[in-house]
């Protein structure tokens, strides 16, 4: 069997989850989906309408496709025929069609791409929140929060993610690193030792350096936490536990704003979340800290700011 149809076959064997929007299901699932099947699902998105009164015959001339393969599309997103996807689709359609990034048209004013971008950045953020499990987030919580050092890693967008959560960590009395540069974050990951915890964002969980940074952390004894888009087989094996926060946005063709943004988030939740373990203690002297910071800024302001 051929990696293709092998990704096809686990496709297939993924029920659609109940009551979740279909054509957000369609955008989660597309880069999935074998190229035939993906044609069917860019013209159901193209046009959800046309989609609900048209019959197997009529969506697959207008897709350029078979009919066995719309049948083979319904199935490999876990539904039980045309009919009830077509039943589903009618429930998302009512209920509004999300605005994404490929229904953008050149001639959009400034005040609809606005909205559009807007409409389409909510929409994701809520469906990774639905998405995400609870469990594994209070998990990682408790991982964070008995941590001797934390080591952040990633690359690209998700560095930028890494580097946020190594400005707020600090804050919670813990050691903590992140580096940019792939030979850096390579030997800090091979110089951490049991107790401590390798955080590794990455969207498509598939970055080759950073799953050698894992590997490397993960034989030291060092715990490792994923934080990914995707929950991949390559990256979920060198965890020892990985958060998935999935959105809606193809990393494919745009640069990946909204999963950054749905990181962004994740982190500020497991944040939060190890800051109220700390107790009252540390919360009184955070709040010291910052009170101290503050009147530093005060002091060092232009002359346009005393005014």
């Amino acid at each position: 069997m051929s990696s293709g149809e092998d990704r096809s076959v686990a496709v297939a064997e993924r029920p659609a989850p109940s009551g979740r929007n279909v054509l957000e299901l369609i955008l989660v699932r597309l880069p999935e989906l074998r190229k035939s099947d993906r044609r069917v699902a860019e013209h159901i998105l193209s046009d959800p309408q046309a989609a609900l009164v048209a019959t197997v015959a009529e969506t697959a001339r207008r897709a350029g496709v078979s009919e066995p393969t719309v049948m083979r599309f319904c199935a490999a997103l876990g539904f039980e025929g045309f009919q009830d996807f077509k039943i589903k689709l009618a429930h998302s359609v009512a209920l509004g069609v999300p605005a994404t990034q490929s229904v953008l048209d050149a001639t959009d004013t400034p005040q609809k791409l606005t909205d559009k971008v807007f409409d389409y950045t909510m929409t994701s953020l809520d469906w990774a929140r639905s998405q995400l499990d609870h469990e594994a987030v209070a998990q990682a919580i408790d991982l964070l929060a008995a941590a001797r050092r934390i080591e952040f890693f990633g690359f690209g967008a998700s560095w930028i993610v890494a580097a946020d959560a190594q400005q707020k960590f600090p804050l919670f009395g813990v050691p903590c690193g992140v580096h940019s540069d792939s030979h850096q974050q390579f030997i800090a990951a091979s110089m951490m030792q049991p107790g401590d915890v390798a955080v590794a964002i990455s969207n498509t969980g598939q970055t080759s350096a950073l799953l050698e940074t894992m590997r490397a952390a993960h034989e030291t004894g060092a715990r490792v936490l994923g934080i990914s888009g995707r929950a991949g087989r390559r990256m979920s094996r060198l965890c020892d536990l990985l958060l998935v926060i999935e959105t809606l946005e193809n990393t494919d063709v745009y640069t990946p704003t909204i999963s950054r943004l749905a990181a962004l988030v994740l982190v500020d939740i497991l944040a939060v979340g190890v800051a109220m373990r700390r107790g009252s203690d540390h919360q009184q002297r955070l709040a010291a800290m910052k009170k101290k910071l503050s009147v530093m800024r005060s002091r060092h302001a232009g002359p346009s700011d005393e005014e």
